[in-house]
């Protein structure tokens, strides 16, 4: 029996070997923090960067054209303790870990941290708590390791080692200058609903004079989303010329510099710009209306910061002296609060937004397709869906490369990427506190009954506005301003090709708002013409709108 016993034990450790021998092959990695470097438990979304280039640092090149990488949740990592990466973890660009060739790269490790928050819906949620207006990978309390030089090869026996022994430092507070003030101030209403402080944030850039004239009160241009806190890339030093801005504007956009020169000179109007930052533990911008995952980011804006700022800066408090302008996710934005809160702004300048017609959302209709990543052309056929392209139509994203990216970045809608953005604002809650997903990150399967929730809850602007006409047209009559160049790179011109095909059916009262799409091949980002012409347009524009008796002498010149 004992000499069965041990052929049989033989017999099995030969079948089970090839696969012992597999899952010992394989690209790993072992990483650690050091108990030095955080006492306590880690929670967060561990990202893996593997360049082929030591500078600029990996970590820093994370994104759609960035490197290989790979990600995993760590759900309370005990300090001192290792954990092991390897080829089951999501990967980007190439589908596996083990995809890559076998060679010498430079490897470095970021961890985006999670804290706990109890949300005021009863949710507990793990999430970035110090979000700002930074990508979540680069955000202050990460942790991240060294770049190291390893060579890589699917066959090699040890996995390669990682300490996370750095730590991002806090953001520095931006200084007040003769032209840029800072304001920051905490949400009650945010604070409520997250159940912690959180606060909002605010530049104003200031007029020629504005200090000596302490009774004149201005317009205020609210300019959504902008890359920089600087206003329009406001800089006053003429060394800094942003001539690389020049060129991939295409022209149409002046310098920060060539900016500066207008807003000092004589005879230019005495606006104050103001860029608001509302970023949240989804994505760095709220998109500025309330949503069940992000809380009351519209109310907040309306009712705590602007009525701030309007006493801090002296800005006159009416609706024909508030503008809003934005492009891509800031175009958005400013029709969001031109149409939730049409009593309130005076007219909106918006430029190339980010889907406002969810039947084109990008490339995709989410009521009526299955599939976010491939079109049925027939039941054998399929196209991969683009998502973003050059402006000569050359495809070099699709829709399940990014959703890919966003698998690797963060689980539950923690990316703080594109697609998760949008679904954090637009969609419901789902069942985990989490937002509920319009598709499936693998499968691209789109859920109907979210897609629902899109439309039901006003977010698809176009059915939105369609559907509120008879008591929101009249209060929108010369207000919306459209530009989006006919071939967006994001394909969010279609949106807006639908948005004026409403308008040109309204009726009582007919209105079909202005549309400008520019010469042939203007992509994405591209604007009627400078910031110096788009401002002298909005005085005009709130000039004529001003109440008879109104002052405009003190602003207007």
């Amino acid at each position: 029996m004992r000499h069965h016993l041990r052929w049989l034990s033989a017999v099995l450790i030969a079948l089970l070997l090839p696969g012992l021998h597999a899952h010992a092959e394989g690209l790993r990695f072992a990483v650690s923090i050091p108990r030095s470097v955080s006492a306590e438990p880690v929670t967060g979304r561990l990202v893996i960067v593997i360049a082929k280039r030591e500078t600029p640092e990996p970590r820093t090149t994370i994104g759609l054209t960035g490197p290989m990488i790979v990600g995993v949740d760590l759900e309370q990592l005990p300090a001192g303790e290792t954990i092991t990466v390897d080829a089951t973890a999501q990967s980007y660009p190439l589908p596996s870990l083990n995809d890559l060739p076998p060679g010498d790269y430079f490897v470095q490790a970021t961890l985006i941290r999670y804290s706990q928050v109890r949300r005021a819906d009863g949710h507990i949620l793990w999430v970035p708590t110090q979000h700002r207006r930074h990508p979540f990978h680069l955000l202050p309390g990460n942790l991240y390791s060294k770049t190291q030089k390893v060579h890589l090869d699917t066959r090699a026996p040890v996995p390669a080692r990682i300490e996370l022994t750095q730590t991002i430092a806090p953001l520095e507070e931006p200084k007040d200058t003769e032209w840029l003030r800072h304001v920051r101030i905490k949400s009650k209403l945010l604070s409520e609903f997250w159940g912690e402080p959180t606060y909002l944030r605010a530049t104003a850039l200031l007029p020629r004079d504005y200090d000596e004239h302490p009774k004149s009160t201005y317009p205020t241009l609210y300019a959504q989303s902008q890359e920089r806190t600087k206003p329009y890339y406001f800089d006053p030093d003429p060394a800094s010329h942003d001539a690389d801005l020049r060129s991939a504007r295409a022209g149409n956009v002046q310098t920060g510099h060539e900016f500066y020169q207008s807003w000092k000179s004589d005879g230019f109007p005495r606006f104050v710009v103001i860029v608001m930052e509302q970023s949240s533990p989804f994505f760095l911008e709220a998109y500025s209306v309330d949503s069940a995952n992000n809380g009351p980011y519209g109310r907040a804006l309306t009712e705590e910061l602007i009525p701030h700022l309007e006493k801090t800066f002296r800005l006159i408090p009416q609706s024909y002296a508030r503008i809003v302008q934005g492009a891509s996710t800031g175009g958005w934005e400013s029709l969001a609060l031109q149409l939730k809160y049409p009593d309130y702004f005076g007219g909106a300048w918006i430029f190339n937004p980010d889907p406002i017609d969810f039947t084109h959302y990008q490339l995709m209709n989410i009521y009526k397709d299955e599939n976010a990543f491939a079109l049925a052309n027939s039941v054998f056929s399929s196209a991969e869906r683009p998502m973003r392209r050059t402006v000569e139509g050359q495809v070099t994203h699709t829709f399940r490369e990014v959703a890919r990216l966003e698998a690797v970045l963060g689980s539950k809608g923690r990316s703080g990427f594109q697609f998760d953005a949008w679904q954090s604002v637009h969609g419901p809650v789902g069942a985990d506190g989490y937002p509920a997903m319009l598709f499936d990150k693998r499968s691209g399967v789109i859920d109907k009954q979210v897609a629902q929730y899109y439309r039901d809850n006003g977010y698809d602007l176009t059915d939105y506005t369609r559907r509120n006409w008879p008591t929101l047209g009249p209060k929108l009559i010369g207000k919306l301003n459209f530009f989006s160049g006919e071939m967006d790179n994001f394909y969010l011109n279609l949106a807006v090709y639908d948005f004026q095909a409403m308008l040109q059916a309204t009726q009582q009262p007919h209105y079909p708002g202005r549309f400008e799409y520019g010469r042939p091949k203007q992509g994405h980002n591209w604007h009627l013409t400078n910031f110096t012409d788009m401002i002298r347009e909005m005085a005009v524009h709130v000039t004529k709108n001003a109440p008879t008796g109104a002052d405009v002498s003190g602003w207007n010149y």
